[in-house]
């Protein structure tokens, strides 16, 4: 289970940075809020959090002076400030006390979600194994579930395992290792039983030519469409067309 805490006094941004943070998380995580500094450092010793977002203008005790308490007894959280100041002090003080990232107000949608799977990624490297292989089903399980939903939101396009386990952050050997382990089957092979169901319905609900079929299933080479078809249907597209307007009208006559 990972641990994210948001400090932030500002309703409007706080719903926007839990909103973030909860789309990127699985159930089993938790997201915490607060909005003052003296409640975060309370926070952060009940539930030791992984990540932490903090403003810097909050009440009670501003954010430098929570992380430089919160960094006592959490000296290895991942934490990111918040502000709309860019003064040069501030930095300062966030170098010290090992912040790893400074983020100015408004901050963009896309930055913060591209900083927070960074920092997921950078926990996850942290527990990856390194010589002899150590069992993070946790982790990996992670990783994976994230994979997949990427994959089925994207298999009608050309996707390598390259692009996958980049959207992932996770070396693609690694990856590629993790994922035959987790979900039985290799990459590739989950990829094409995906893109021929889809290949079937198209077969089956339009005229589209097998060409056209290949292309819209993300196949750049027809003839590799074909054999994986085949492959996996025992039967040419043709054949497989044929047959189901074979049934169709077998049944349209009962």
């Amino acid at each position: 289970m990972r641990v994210v805490l948001i400090v932030e006094d500002e309703l409007l941004e706080l719903e926007f940075l839990r909103s973030v943070v909860s789309d990127e998380l699985l159930a089993e995580d938790k997201v915490i809020t607060c909005q003052s500094g003296a409640e975060a450092v309370k926070l952060a010793k009940q539930y030791r959090p992984d990540i932490i977002f903090m403003d810097i203008r909050i009440p009670e005790m501003d954010g430098l002076q929570a992380i430089e308490e919160i960094r006592k007894f959490l000296p290895q959280a991942c934490i990111v400030i918040l502000s709309a100041y860019s003064d040069f002090s501030y930095a300062q003080k966030a170098i010290r006390h090992q912040v790893q990232e400074y983020l100015l107000k408004p901050i963009k949608p896309a930055v913060f979600k591209q900083t927070f799977r960074n920092l997921l990624a950078n926990i996850a490297k942290s527990k990856e194994p390194t010589g002899q292989e150590v069992d993070q089903p946790k982790s990996q399980i992670y990783f994976i579930e994230k994979s997949i939903k990427y994959i089925h939101d994207n298999f009608k396009q050309k996707l390598t395992l390259q692009m996958v386990s980049a959207h992932v952050f996770m070396n693609p050997q690694y990856f590629s290792r993790i994922f035959k382990k987790e979900v039985g089957v290799t990459y590739t092979d989950y990829v094409n039983k995906l893109k021929i169901e889809y290949a079937c319905k198209l077969l089956k609900t339009t005229n589209y030519p097998v060409y056209r079929i290949s292309s819209e299933c993300g196949f750049t080479d027809p003839s590799y469409f074909n054999r994986v078809f085949v492959q996996l249907m025992n039967m040419t597209p043709k054949a497989y067309r044929r047959k189901h307007l074979c049934e169709s009208t077998e049944i349209s006559r009962q």
